[in-house]
């Protein structure tokens, strides 16, 4: 009796996962097919980083965007971001350009903030593999548009709404029985915004590396908060938070409020979300340009942010979860040091408000 029991539960739940998701045979049929119904969710997304991760030359060209010295738009096959960060450019074999047409040495990323050029792996003959997070309807086998420098297929590329939201051919059929995918775990985020594994924090050159936000989550006070409830995943990352720090920490709020600091404009993220990740360009000796996921700060002046580990002859460099006073306090007030920024930072949620 049990076991069939069990056999009736497992039908009805899969009949019922057949009324509420998308199919599993569904086809992707791309973003622009969602602007009917979900207009202000299309045109937010429209707005964000995901469709930038990966596009056609044809479309890119009419972008913003410089190409590296010597490369004319007929040499690029697809453009790697471009958004707000940085840009970089595969060329007509599908490999990422590293290097001059020659071959020589060439500053070949465009960092979009600063205007400037930067290496990216200096010469190497660089395959793009990274489309299982830069495209959508990923598969691991073949290679895009028959370039061998591409490692794998998609059905459209940059992240579309079909990412996350899994293939839309059926819920076009019948937006009734087929649902799109709807993830609010942090778990679905950290498909894509991690690096190696999900227990520890990879570092380089003295800054969290970019893309980890989830590896950063996991290591932080707030492990068990889902990434939805502070953002709203359909705009771009400035203008996605939808829940202020003082809305869970009313406390801390209250004593911020009368500190000095809060009334020349500090806000809770300056300090406890500093740019100690770096994706495109370092902007000062301890401000990179991605704020850190870690919140906690370590007040110790003695405290290291970054450790090594070695592995098959490798030296690595990682994070631990928290940041140092460097990050959180030095990049304002630049003439002061480690031991003043501790003692100070020990007062900050002490103050009482001033009536």
């Amino acid at each position: 009796m049990k076991k069939k029991s069990c056999s009736l539960l497992l039908v009805v739940c899969v009949f019922m996962l057949g009324l509420t998701a998308v199919s599993w045979s569904a086809d992707y049929v791309g973003s622009a097919k969602c602007f009917k119904c979900h207009k202000n969710q299309y045109n937010d997304f429209r707005t964000s980083g995901h469709p930038y991760k990966l596009q056609k030359a044809e479309i890119a060209k009419s972008w913003p965007l410089p190409l590296p010295k010597g490369y004319t738009w007929r040499d690029i096959s697809y453009v790697i971001g471009g958004a707000y960060k940085k840009a970089r450019y595969m060329n007509k074999q599908g490999y990422i350009i590293t290097a001059s047409r020659s071959g020589r040495e060439l500053k070949t990323q465009y960092n979009l903030e600063t205007g400037t050029w930067s290496f990216y792996h200096k010469g190497e003959k660089k395959p793009y593999d990274c489309g299982r997070c830069h495209t959508t309807g990923f598969s691991e086998e073949g290679h895009q548009d028959g370039l061998e420098g591409i490692k794998g297929t998609w059905a459209f590329p940059g992240v579309q709404c079909e990412a996350c939201h899994g293939p839309g051919s059926d819920h076009l059929k019948d937006y009734r029985k087929f649902k799109p995918v709807v993830d609010r775990t942090s778990a679905r985020c950290g498909k894509c915004h991690i690096r190696g594994s999900r227990d520890k924090i990879p570092a380089s050159g003295n800054f969290i590396k970019h893309h980890e936000q989830y590896n950063e989550l996991l290591a932080s006070p707030h492990k068990e908060l889902g990434c939805v409830e502070c953002h709203n995943p359909h705009k771009k990352a400035e203008f996605s938070i939808k829940k202020e720090c003082a809305s869970c920490h009313k406390k801390q709020a209250a004593a911020f409020k009368g500190h000095v600091m809060a009334q020349v404009g500090v806000k809770c993220i300056d300090c406890h979300m500093p740019r100690a990740t770096k994706s495109a360009v370092k902007k000062a000796e301890y401000e990179g340009d991605i704020r850190s996921h870690v919140f906690k700060i370590n007040l110790d002046s003695s405290a290291k942010m970054f450790y090594t580990e070695e592995k098959d002859g490798k030296k690595l460099k990682f994070a631990r979860g928290f940041v140092t006073v460097e990050y959180a306090c030095l990049n304002c007030h630049k003439n002061k040091d480690k031991e003043w920024a501790a003692a100070q930072g020990k007062t900050i949620h002490k103050t009482k408000t001033k009536k």
